[in-house]
């Protein structure tokens, strides 16, 4: 059998579509129901439905007075405050393009992507960084202030136009905007029983900030969507402090990273939440151990998701479909999946190759903004399939295994390593901490694979590990210990930066 799976499709959004109005549907008839409550140990700021949808069309309404018509693009500068949301919402119901940055961004780096989307406004908060540009710049206090206005007509029009942007790091290593279209909140449909078991009873807490688009999707416009309740930690919360709030405030779902379920291990080895149902993990894979020690600490299952910017998450396990173990999850009904080798055909279930999502997709991206022959090269010759570059194999019954990027992949002797099967491995030493396993190149004709960890375990330690867990050919020949691995903006490993520095080190070739 071919690594191919197909389930009927969604059927098609309305012909005159509006993102915005897609996530309030409700709203009207919810009216004070809490649509959002920002978490502190001290309280809980709340929002009701009313007052959200308020909010998000009093923006659209002030942004359109600023002379800004539909198709302007509007560059997001804001911290972790909800007129994050609220501008990416407003905008989106008034016809315009909001363009959501990291706060974290410095004035060059932001000067040089407004430069290449020449936005009309700029909304932007105090202390973040903001571009050399001559758009006009609203402040996150005005923003406050359109909240009292007259709310904006919803832009209707068809849900394959343009609704916002997102930057990606990308197959080039620098950042590219992808560009989606309206129908990508239609499309994440699939998730709210493929991924999350999502009701309008819950009460859905994300640990991310506002101002992530996996908190704005996952922790935000899903639960409005269904009517249900989004919990945020409120700036500065630490993980520490997640599952008193997750008592205190009746969570029943709960969504983060893998990092931040391994600060809350670290802290809690036991943790009471007769409320929550399950967890959610996505943005990069999620080590068993976590899983293991979250079950024994709180009695539930965490069910994790792959995605990407040019397509959100689209293989899941869910509380209805949990995955098997070592799995990842089975694609979300509605999805068309591939598993293709070098020469763009699907491989025999079993066997490794790159993830492909059909070009059908009503997640799938628009393309990349201003980079057609980058876009192009996404998806395969005939134009069927976009190439994610995950490297996964299809079992039998349709469960996925992640094995990792492709540009990630080690060969040792010439067999194909996963570097997360051998950080799974590895994970298990005490005293290991984080870990993170590379190809390095000692010479023209030679590589090794190499592992870096965090923890106060010693090399010695570290490599009678490897000789019990691993095969000869997965065990790491370099080690290293070093203070902290390297990570992008979204939080990820950057496998790339570790094995570009640890090169240089050996004078050696990345």
């Amino acid at each position: 059998m071919l690594s191919v799976h197909a389930s009927p499709a969604l059927p098609a959004p309305p012909g005159r579509f509006n993102l915005a109005a897609h996530v309030l549907a409700r709203a009207p008839a919810l009216g004070e129901r809490s649509a959002l409550q920002i978490l502190r140990p001290t309280g809980a700021e709340r929002w009701s439905y009313a007052r959200l949808e308020a909010a998000v069309r009093g923006a659209g309404t002030g942004m359109l007075a600023r002379g800004l018509v539909p198709g302007d693009r509007v560059l997001l500068r804001l911290g972790n405050t909800p007129e994050f949301p609220v501008a990416f919402l407003g905008a989106i119901a008034a016809g315009l393009v909001p363009v959501p940055t990291s706060a974290q961004l410095t004035a060059p780096e932001i000067t040089k992507l407004a430069a290449e989307l020449a936005p009309a406004l700029v909304i932007a908060g105090d202390g973040i960084a903001r571009p050399d540009h001559p758009a006009p710049v609203l402040s996150e206090a005005e923003l406050r202030g359109f909240e009292a206005l007259a709310p904006c007509a919803y832009d209707l029009g068809a849900p394959d136009r343009l609704a916002y942007l997102v930057y990606t790091s990308g197959s080039s290593g620098r950042p590219r905007a992808v560009m989606h279209a309206h129908r990508a909140i239609w499309a994440r449909q699939m998730m709210h029983q493929g991924w999350y078991g999502l009701a309008e009873t819950d009460r859905l807490m994300h640990a991310g900030a506002f101002n992530w688009t996996y908190t704005l999707g996952t922790g935000l416009m899903d639960p409005w969507s269904l009517g249900a309740t989004a919990l945020i930690p409120g700036a500065g919360v630490g993980a520490e402090a997640l599952p008193l709030l997750m008592r205190r405030f009746d969570a029943t779902i709960f969504a983060a990273v893998p990092g931040v379920y391994r600060q809350i291990l670290k802290h809690h080895e036991h943790l009471a939440l007769p409320k929550l149902r399950h967890g959610l993990s996505a943005g990069e894979a999620l080590p068993g151990s976590v899983r293991a020690r979250w079950r024994e600490a709180t009695g539930t299952e965490i069910h994790e998701a792959l995605g990407m910017s040019e397509c959100s998450t689209f293989i899941s396990g869910a509380p209805g479909r949990p995955a098997p173990e070592g799995a990842m999850g089975y694609p979300q009904a509605g999805r068309q999946i591939a598993v293709l080798g070098a020469e763009g055909a699907p491989v025999p279930r079993g066997a490794g190759g790159v993830l492909a999502v059909h070009r059908s997709d009503p997640g799938l991206f628009l393309g990349y903004w201003g980079a057609p022959e980058e876009t192009a090269a996404r998806f395969t010759a005939d134009g069927a399939w976009f190439l994610t570059g995950d490297s996964v194999a299809m079992a039998e019954e349709g469960a996925i295994t992640y094995l990792g990027r492709e540009d990630d992949m080690m060969n040792a002797g010439g067999f194909r390593v996963s570097p997360l099967e051998v950080e799974a491995a590895m994970a298990g030493c005490p005293g290991a901490g984080e870990v993170a396993a590379v190809e390095i190149r000692v010479k023209a004709e030679a590589s090794v694979i190499a592992l870096a960890w965090t923890g106060p375990a010693t090399e010695a330690e570290m490599v009678a590990q490897a000789e019990a867990q691993l095969a000869r050919y997965k065990t790491p020949r370099l080690w290293r210990p070093i203070p902290a691995l390297p990570r992008n903006q979204n939080g990820k490993i950057d496998r790339r930066a570790l094995r570009v520095e640890w090169s240089q080190l050996l004078g050696a070739n990345p």
